[in-house]
């Protein structure tokens, strides 16, 4: 792994200061690690949702060979 200079605001740090001292996470940098995953997810899970999207409307388009993604 690579270290990187990382600079929170303070009420950053403590809320995960208090995650690890509650046990959520081993350290702070294994918190910051899953929460920048979490937001990866959470971006390809949106991509994947606008990628649905668009493939509806092309399916409304050619209702005879595509089903809309409403129509589930």
């Amino acid at each position: 792994m690579i270290r990187v200079k990382l600079e929170l605001p303070e009420n950053i740090v403590e809320r995960i200061d208090q995650w690890v001292k509650e046990g959520r996470f081993k350290d702070s940098s294994e918190a910051i690690r899953i929460i920048i995953s979490l937001y990866e997810e959470r971006e390809r899970t949106r991509e994947f949702y606008e990628m649905l999207t668009k493939r509806s409307g092309e399916a409304k388009e050619k209702s005879d060979i595509l089903i809309p993604f409403e129509e589930s």
